[in-house]
């Protein structure tokens, strides 16, 4: 029989049951698993419904209500042109907005200028648009025989331009063209783009001369330019007239242009319309007066343009010396004196046949 001792070894220990403190932990810890696991799982959702809702509304229709424009102005950020758009009402939320072009990799693409958009226009299309820089774009046009002073005064008083005009360049040192521009656009940029289109243009024509010219320069060349630019408005006209003026030259006789003597008097703002050119006028000495002075003025009297400058460079072969206007709003041309002064007696007598019928027009009817 074995010993007391060893029979106790043999019999099988009761398990001691777990505290009712270790049960209440246990439970504790699946409890909070649980919770993270549910507030993770929510937390998934949130942020998808989120997800969704943010694209929805970046793709979605948006606020505006009618047609629009918006400038973004150079050296704008991400930040401030979604906050501009969002104040414009163009966009409902400046943070998606943001967001949206972030993640469409488009923050760096967005470009200054001025765009255009349609009612409920998406954040998505307003993205599009600023990244493609198809901005609106803005005309101002400057016609051919403008003086600077004239130039000046239409930059001044163009909305569309931002800025103060720089000092007056010299006449005839702008290119009189129309000039497409965005919203925004400094006046004084503009005017140093003329100037630039101007000088590369004279130095294009120059170059292409006809060989004995009496043109000492450039300046000369612009010069007679602008002279023939002011004498007539028929574009086919202006390489005889130029041929008149070149024949003078030749010849050592004074130019005898009235638009000489106006730019000499008046300078860059013209005659007014109500003041005819009088003796005192015509006997004036200023610089500009080539009634009175040999050869070329000092300089030019306006803004010539592309076909004044090729019409000079390039004159009509005549042996013309004389011209005079026709009544119909071209001009008569004459190689003698006494050719011109019958030029100048048929002038006078349509004049006074045009005033006689304007008289009869004007009277009652009996």
């Amino acid at each position: 029989m074995a010993p007391q001792s060893a029979r106790e070894a043999l019999r099988p220990k009761a398990v001691p049951q777990p505290t009712r403190r270790s049960r209440s932990a246990r439970s504790f810890v699946i409890v909070f698993i649980n919770f993270l696991f549910t507030l993770a799982f929510v937390a998934v959702l949130g942020a998808g419904a989120v997800a969704y809702w943010s694209k929805s509304t970046f793709e979605g229709r948006g606020p505006l209500t009618a047609e629009t424009t918006y400038l973004v102005p150079k050296s704008a950020g991400l930040q401030s042109i979604a906050a501009g758009l969002e104040s414009a009402g163009i966009v409902s939320n400046s943070w998606i907005f943001t967001k949206g072009v972030q993640l469409a990799g488009a923050a760096s693409d967005l470009k200054a200028g001025e765009y255009g958009f349609q009612p409920g226009v998406s954040m998505r299309e307003v993205m599009d648009t600023i990244r493609s820089g198809n901005s609106i774009l803005h005309s101002v046009t400057i016609p051919e025989g403008w003086t600077v002073k004239q130039v000046f005064d239409r930059l001044s008083s163009e909305e569309t331009l931002t800025g103060n005009l720089p000092a007056m360049p010299s006449e005839g040192s702008l290119r009189p063209e129309t000039y497409k521009f965005t919203r925004g656009l400094s006046r004084a940029d503009l005017v140093a783009q003329m100037k630039s289109a101007q000088a590369s243009l004279v130095d294009e024509i120059w170059k292409q001369r006809a060989p004995d010219l009496p043109l000492k320069d450039e300046n000369q060349f612009v010069t007679l330019a602008s002279i023939v630019e002011k004498e007539t408005g028929v574009p086919e006209e202006r390489p005889h007239v130029a041929s008149v003026f070149i024949n003078r030259l030749r010849k050592g006789m004074r130019l005898q242009s009235d638009p000489t003597i106006i730019y000499g008097i008046w300078g860059g703002d013209g005659k007014p319309a109500d003041e005819p050119i009088r003796q005192s006028h015509i006997k004036s000495d200023t610089p500009y007066n080539t009634y009175v002075i040999k050869g070329l003025p000092p300089g030019p009297i306006a803004n010539p343009g592309r076909a004044a400058l090729e019409a000079v460079a390039k004159p009509m072969k005549s042996d013309d010396i004389y011209f005079v206007a026709d009544g119909s709003g071209g001009h008569a041309f004459s190689a003698s004196l006494d050719e011109h002064n019958a030029n100048v007696r048929r002038l006078r007598q349509r004049e006074r046949q045009d005033d006689a019928g304007a008289a009869d027009d004007a009277a009652p009817a009996q």
